[in-house]
């Protein structure tokens, strides 16, 4: 389960599907990673053929981030079982 979001607009589109504070192009790809984000109870959950799932280095070795597109990522930790601190950011 998804615990809490660090990207406000991400928050809004899984909660509401609003597409205001995302990257539109993007809605159907995050819809579903979104949704097996909900349902992973591990990283590993999230390693799907083409999202390129890798554990980040330095000060963010606990966090995993996924590809959604060109430059856009997504990611996450887990804690129990739930997905938290879930960000959607451009990476360069």
């Amino acid at each position: 389960m998804i615990k809490n979001f660090r990207h406000k607009g991400l928050e809004q589109f899984f909660l509401t599907g609003s597409k205001a504070g995302i990257q539109p192009a993007h809605a159907g790809k995050l819809a579903r990673q979104l949704d097996r984000l909900d349902h992973a109870k591990q990283p590993e959950d999230m390693n799907v053929a083409g999202w390129k799932l890798h554990r980040l280095t330095g000060e963010l070795n606990a966090h995993y981030s996924i590809w959604v597109n060109g430059n856009w990522r997504i990611t996450f930790c887990f804690e129990d079982q739930n997905a938290i601190l879930v960000d959607y950011q451009d990476d360069h």
